[in-house]
């Protein structure tokens, strides 16, 4: 009989953000696929919980994402996690779901923390329609150019970006698309979130 496969939420900084139903499904995994093990530690750790983990990320999710329908085929209680927030929303995931939805077996979603959502929900700009463009491009051309595509779009746009990159993004930003309202968020629901 097959297990199951369940795409968990976890918290995106501060550990008491996760639902009572993820805290089950991941005490019920006998495993869990996540970005960095050591990372996901300290959440199991925090929540007392000691299933065996695996590591599911960016450079080896083609092959792991096989093995976790394997695993599940072979029925295993599997849960997927990210480092924070949902996984899938720009972190890996997604291979692992198609397969096991191509396998016939369904993929359980454990809602919960979203820095997308939290994000847009604090700025005081998401009213409406809002679209999400992930990570911006590292290279400059590559992301002015990216700006250029939805600078038309009548919605809020939200996008992620690496620390060591916000100042030039920012510059990007007012370059491409001048006079709209720009908010950044950082350390989201953690003791310095700005």
């Amino acid at each position: 009989m097959p297990g199951s496969l369940s795409i968990v939420a976890t918290p995106i900084g501060n550990l008491e953000d996760i639902t009572l139903r993820a805290i089950r499904v991941l005490r019920e995994a006998t495993l869990i696929a996540c970005e960095d093990t050591r990372h996901t530690r300290k959440l199991l750790d925090h929540l007392g919980i000691s299933a065996r983990t695996v590591s599911y990320h960016e450079h080896n999710e083609t092959a792991r994402a096989a093995e976790l329908v394997e695993a599940v085929m072979r029925g295993e209680r599997v849960a997927l996690v990210s480092d924070a927030g949902t996984p899938l929303l720009s972190d890996p995931g997604f291979r692992a779901v198609r397969a096991a939805l191509e396998a016939g077996l369904p993929a359980d979603i454990i809602p919960g923390p979203s820095a997308l959502l939290t994000a847009l929900t604090g700025s005081g700009m998401g009213g409406g329609e809002f679209y999400f463009g992930g990570f911006l491009p590292a290279k400059r051309t590559q992301r002015t150019k990216t700006l250029q595509s939805v600078c038309l779009l009548d919605a809020t746009l939200v996008f992620y970006e690496a620390p060591h990159r916000i100042l030039e993004t920012l510059e990007d930003i007012a370059a491409q698309l001048p006079g709209r309202p720009v908010c950044a968020a950082r350390e989201l629901t953690k003791i310095h979130e700005e």
